[in-house]
């Protein structure tokens, strides 16, 4: 599987709020990073599964009840998916620092080389 085919460019899928958990995708030599802003949560009220390719974050932070006049800020469930194949899920780690999570896997040591295929 490629890497930068695969995450890149098809990685964002089922997408709730895209607008409020924004994402930055990229790699080193070694590994391959995602960031994710959620600025104003704690540790605690995130959630990562890795389940057949794909990895999701879920996140939850209850409702606040007030009187408001205008509300922009989001309360309830939301999560994002990011497919990155088969890879080894004891490998993945994750921080949280400042409402940034980082989530680091390697990236695979085989990678298929990439063949045209001709049209007949």
């Amino acid at each position: 599987m490629n890497f930068r085919n695969n995450l890149l460019w098809n990685g964002f899928i089922n997408r709730n709020d895209t607008e409020s958990m924004k994402a930055d995708i990229y790699e080193t030599e070694e590994e391959a990073c995602i960031e994710i802003e959620l600025p104003g949560y704690q540790k605690e009220e995130i959630n990562i599964d890795y389940n057949n390719g794909y990895l999701t974050v879920n996140t939850f932070k209850e409702t606040v009840d007030r009187n408001y006049i205008h509300q922009e800020r989001f309360y309830g469930e939301y999560s994002r998916s990011f497919y990155v194949g088969d890879i080894n899920e004891s490998k993945v780690k994750a921080s949280f620092e400042n409402g940034i999570l980082k989530i680091t896997y390697p990236k695979e040591e085989n990678q298929p080389e990439i063949r045209r295929i001709m049209i007949d």
